[in-house]
């Protein structure tokens, strides 16, 4: 029986500003849910979001007070017996809140994994990956710095993979910054772009033909997430990969996005689509329509990170890899000891639950709410 759930807030800064095309973040709100068991069981998810409701349609002071005036006293009263019969009851009694249900199955299923003594990836199917391939994004806006930056991280072997945030700037402007990246770090380097939605169609259509000429070899969510057909006709006329990001909210507009190809590739994030089961369900629907797959990330602190790296150790091919590169962006460890990067790749820890244990007393130190 569940004896006792906290939701947590969690004020982290990051090493520098992160520049998105929708905010500038210098800090992160972690957004934690601690589970305490009849059994001693002790188990941690989190909901975490990127810059309040910038982002996305659920803040962190939201997604508290749902869990605190709603979803826990739910669960406590209910105590369902597993956690399946968990998800069905807050499916049935509490309408969108994906964040907050990603962080409630994950904490359940860190406690359950716990209970068995394996991974969390194990009640998910099993790892097929020890180790996965990281991206990091260079988003400081400075071309020089991320440059720079990116030489430095080549240099310590910690990734190879970036991604430049653009969008919030005229077009040419990006284009150039991200052309003169791309130059710099040369054929052997993978350069991407993430726009968070922030181009027109037309505005798409002039930036992608120079970003593919130019030796980009990605482009994320460059449309409104709801302007499907006009992301089909992207994903249609252009050779490069085209990702839809922000649009993939879960196994059902999942299956309608795989139908129709409407992108060549999916971001797969646990808390857009309301949890780990349900993110491996949308990787399969995509697996199946011939899209490959991204392991995406909501700048989230270790224990999401290890979260969504126990899905997508799972997936038999990620062909973009992935970027959980979170906990790298803020200044502070949350874990009784930080995830391994090395060699490009972060390490899947083999212990049960998440893999590595939360420093409880730190987290509570820490909280702001």
């Amino acid at each position: 029986m569940i004896k006792s759930i906290e939701t947590l807030l969690v004020d982290i800064p990051t090493i520098r500003p992160h520049k998105l095309s929708v905010t500038t973040m210098r800090t992160q709100t972690l957004v934690l849910v601690h589970m305490v068991f009849e059994d001693g069981i002790e188990s941690w998810g989190e909901a975490t979001t990127i810059g309040g409701l910038n982002y996305a349609e659920e803040s962190p002071a939201a997604i508290k007070t749902n869990m605190d005036t709603y979803i826990t006293p739910l669960l406590l009263q209910e105590q369902p017996k597993n956690v399946a019969q968990a998800m069905w009851l807050l499916d049935l009694h509490i309408k969108g809140n994906r964040f907050a249900k990603s962080a409630v199955e994950t904490a359940l299923l860190d406690a359950q994994a716990q209970r068995l003594g394996v991974p969390i990836s194990e009640l998910l199917g099993g790892a097929i990956h020890s180790e996965l391939p990281v991206a990091w994004t260079l988003a400081s806006g400075d071309t020089a710095k991320d440059i720079a930056e990116a030489e430095q991280m080549i240099s310590d072997r910690r990734h190879r993979i970036f991604k430049l945030k653009i969008g919030s700037n005229p077009l040419q402007d990006d284009v150039k910054h991200v052309l003169a990246i791309k130059k710099a770090l040369g054929d052997d380097i993978s350069v991407r772009v993430d726009v968070n939605q922030a181009w027109t169609e037309l505005e798409a259509m002039r930036g992608i033909q120079q970003l593919q000429d130019g030796g980009v070899d990605l482009i994320e969510q460059p449309l409104a997430a709801t302007n499907r057909n006009a992301m089909k006709r992207l994903t249609d006329h252009f050779a490069v990969a085209i990702m839809a990001d922000e649009a993939v909210l879960g196994p059902n507009n999942a299956f309608e996005l795989a139908a129709g190809h409407y992108a060549d590739v999916f971001a797969i994030k646990i808390n857009q689509a309301a949890g780990l089961r349900n993110a491996a369900l949308v990787g399969q629907m995509a697996a199946v329509a011939g899209i490959d797959l991204y392991g995406g990330t909501m700048l989230e602190g270790s224990i999401g990170t290890l979260a969504s790296a126990q899905v997508f150790a799972t997936f038999p091919n990620l062909a973009y890899g992935t970027e959980l590169f979170g906990p790298l962006l803020l200044t502070d460890e949350i874990m009784a000891e930080p995830l391994q990067y090395r060699d490009f790749m972060l390490q899947l820890p083999q212990a049960p639950g998440l893999g590595i244990a939360v420093d409880k007393e730190k987290v509570y130190k820490l909280r702001t709410a």
